[in-house]
């Protein structure tokens, strides 16, 4: 199923979403500044986190919730603002030339525009928040952008760790990118003003969704090709993070392998990703990196038995197998 397909309900919503990230990135009077969030905007990605906001909220208002509209539809785009936030300020830290398939803010204006950048639209995410005067939303979203900034930071430090533990990188994984897809959903339970327990249902989904999605994201990084992920494959290994994946194959080598793996992430060479490409997808790492996603996806998708059935929580379901067939298409 397309994404136009599972967004169908909300497409409405998600249409003032765009609205409103519009207007936010055209409020100023700079011009150069203007050239910059015009190109952002002509180059949005998936908006998987206002859906799940937006998602979320339907799928557990009732006709007396009296849920806002503009509150709601505020909301999704201070997470997306979040988001895009640190993907420029992760193309800093990456070296990354690509995204979505254009060349990254750095690439076409320079680090020090991308680092300012990204600022402002913290800055204007958090004016956004501020508007809707809801002190849980503002807790909410902002321990997950603590979260998030504590992830990606722990990451950059365990850098050339190749005896990094499965245990630390999962906690890398749940802070960097899990907790704002887990924020995504409760910030939209919130606004429902729904009873607890589908709210903490609706967290438990968001965050078991967001470790699934990078999982995923982490494995196309080493098999995936730059046409269809919108950017250089093998960013990873250039910075050398250890994930999950590399992990696995780590895990499936014996000591000599283990060895010569090391070497090789170690030296960061051209021929690295083809190497390491072609000794995932003919190891045991390959199945151990898909069971481990499936279990998160089966995992989101069953914490949804606990909201009412509705073409809203079908909607999330599918999500949920969306980006399952985005990673293992077979």
């Amino acid at each position: 199923m397309e994404l136009r397909n599972i967004y169908k309900p909300i497409r409405r919503e998600l249409a003032k979403v765009e609205e409103i990230l519009a207007d936010a990135f055209k409020r100023t009077r700079s011009k150069s500044i203007l050239k910059v969030t015009n190109y952002l905007l002509e180059s949005s990605g998936k908006r998987l986190r206002p859906a799940l906001v937006i998602l979320s909220a339907k799928a557990t208002s009732t006709l007396n919730s009296q849920l806002s509209t503009l509150n709601l539809t505020k909301i999704a785009a201070t997470i997306e603002l979040i988001h895009v936030a640190s993907l420029i300020h992760d193309d800093v830290v990456d070296h990354a030339r690509l995204r979505h398939n254009k060349a990254s803010i750095n690439t076409k204006w320079g680090e020090d525009v991308s680092i300012a950048l990204g600022d402002y639209l913290y800055s204007l995410a958090f004016e956004l928040i501020s508007s809707c005067g809801n002190p849980d939303i503002l807790d909410c979203i902002s321990q997950a952008t603590k979260a998030m900034c504590e992830g990606e930071l722990t990451q950059i430090c365990e850098r050339n760790n190749t005896g990094l533990l499965k245990e630390r990188n999962m906690i890398i994984v749940k802070k960097k990118t899990a907790e704002l897809f887990a924020a995504s959903c409760e910030a939209g339970a919130i606004l429902s003003n729904c009873p607890p327990q589908l709210e903490r249902a609706l967290r438990g989904f968001g965050l078991d969704f967001g470790i699934a999605f990078q999982i995923i994201d982490d494995y196309l990084d080493v098999v995936g090709e730059e046409a269809c992920l919108g950017k250089a494959p093998g960013q990873d290994i250039a910075v050398g993070e250890m994930t999950l994946p590399l992990s696995n194959l780590m895990e499936s080598f014996n000591k000599d392998e283990r060895l010569k793996l090391r070497r090789i992430l170690k030296t960061k060479g051209k021929n690295n990703l083809k190497k390491i490409r072609q000794w995932l997808q003919s190891s045991g790492a390959l199945s151990r990196t898909k069971k481990v996603t499936l279990y998160y996806i089966n995992s989101a998708k069953k914490r949804l038995k606990a909201l009412p059935d509705s073409a809203y929580r079908k909607s999330l379901a599918d999500l949920a197998d969306f980006i399952l067939r985005r990673g293992f298409s077979s």
